[in-house]
């Protein structure tokens, strides 16, 4: 599989982020994340994992420039993202899919807001929805395909607009075990292919450690970093190749002790950092 090696280039940059939300009734001052600093390299795959609630989307959102930061920035080929960038995708745990589109339509939607011409983006969507085995379903709609076929074609739409930056949040959450894999696999290869970075929040060990190059593992709100694991195995465009490698287990029980002092309170969790 081809694609382009992973470089010292940062593509995107947490730097000392602290996110705070505003007291609701009844309620204080909600600190999400705080102090986050780690940087995720052209061409690499980086999962988060932690506790619910300890800020991973929050993050995934300041990264999208849909959110600012209370402290700190988010910087993506080393400018402060000052909000959506053309340069930076996110992919959501529901495929959000435009009902009353067709699936050719809803894999052009982004770049039809970027003002493409028809004949280039028809040509970008039948291009993907082929690489996604989905051509013979181009006229059809959303409600006619099975929620597997459904997030391919959100990962399509999320690929059309040529990203630098793919943030993936929790992408097949909602599909069974089995589609599950299936659509690890046809990632994997995507992101191999196209020379992708991406930033994956999972709560699967298996699948951050069968998708990753590092796992960062996040402590419980107000979520830091307290652990930074490298994923030493070969065949990252290959997740069912590598689920059968022993070293698998080595690093789910690994990851799995890191969580387990992740729900310690934070006094009990070392400090640490990811580069």
């Amino acid at each position: 599989m081809s694609g382009s090696p992973i470089s010292d280039v940062r593509r995107l940059e947490y730097r000392n982020v602290t996110m705070r939300f505003a007291p609701t009734r009844g309620r204080d001052v909600l600190t999400a994340v705080r102090g986050v600093s780690f940087s995720v390299r052209d061409g690499e795959v980086v999962s988060l994992i932690g506790p619910s609630g300890c800020g991973k989307s929050t993050l995934l959102s300041i990264g999208s420039g849909l959110t600012a930061p209370s402290e700190g920035e988010a910087c993506v080929d080393g400018a402060r993202l000052e909000g959506p960038n053309a340069e930076v995708a996110l992919m959501l745990q529901k495929d959000l899919l435009l009902p009353w589109r067709t699936v050719a339509e809803n894999v052009m939607l982004g770049v039809e807001i970027q003002g493409m011409p028809l004949p280039e983006r028809k040509q970008r969507a039948q291009e993907l929805l082929s690489n996604f085995n989905l051509a013979e379903f181009s006229n059809h709609y959303p409600h006619q395909l099975s929620g597997g076929m459904r997030q391919r074609v959100a990962l399509a739409r999320t690929l059309a607009v040529d990203p630098h930056v793919l943030l993936l949040d929790e992408p097949f959450s909602a599909v069974d075990a089995q589609t599950r894999i299936v659509l690890q696999r046809e990632l994997a290869q995507t992101l191999q292919r196209a020379g992708k970075t991406a930033l994956l929040i999972t709560h699967d060990l298996a699948e951050a450690v069968t998708l990753s190059d590092r796992v960062l593992v996040m402590s419980r709100r107000p979520g830091t970093i307290i652990d930074e694991i490298t994923i030493d195995m070969p065949q990252r465009d290959n997740p069912i190749a590598r689920r059968h490698d022993p070293k698998v287990n080595d690093y789910v029980a690994r990851l799995m002790d890191r969580l387990d002092i992740a729900h310690a309170s934070l006094d009990q969790v070392p400090a640490g950092d990811a580069a």
